[in-house]
């Protein structure tokens, strides 16, 4: 099997331990966006050991809120699809109300352009989260 997510990062890693990596990934339209990365090969939430699945729900709820507290989306999106890339992961996506695709979620049809200008902001914005995402998964996890 070829697996992507195995294979590779998935984006530039913000935390991990041994179980799970916590990347920023590398997306145009969503500076910010962060994906929740289980190391091992598992397609499925409920292949995964009932431990592992609560480590890895606090830690998508520690990135979400370190999400909001630096970039201070109107809403954050959680989603696992997995249909794709079928390896256990999150998706915790920062939302605007002038984003590409909002209120659609980010896979849908694009509803406006976003200057590059507001893009690059936040991108600045973003570089902001490695921190605050340690943070918050070191107190989520004490």
């Amino acid at each position: 099997m070829d697996c992507v997510l195995c294979r590779e990062d998935g984006g530039d890693v913000l935390w991990q331990d041994d179980t799970l990596r916590v990347v920023l990934a590398s997306e145009p339209d969503y500076p910010g966006l962060c994906r929740v990365i289980w190391n091992a090969h598992v397609a499925e939430f409920s292949e995964m050991p009932v431990a592992g699945r609560e480590h890895m729900m606090r830690v998508v709820s520690a990135v979400e809120c370190a999400m909001r507290r630096i970039l201070q989306p109107i809403k954050v999106n959680l989603a696992s699809l997995g249909n794709q890339v079928p390896h256990m992961h999150w998706h915790v996506i920062p939302r605007y109300s002038n984003d590409a695709h909002f209120p659609l979620p980010i896979w849908a049809p694009r509803q406006r352009t976003v200057s590059e200008a507001l893009l690059a902001s936040r991108r600045a914005q973003a570089t902001l989260l490695r921190d605050a995402v340690r943070h918050e998964v070191e107190q989520a996890l004490a």
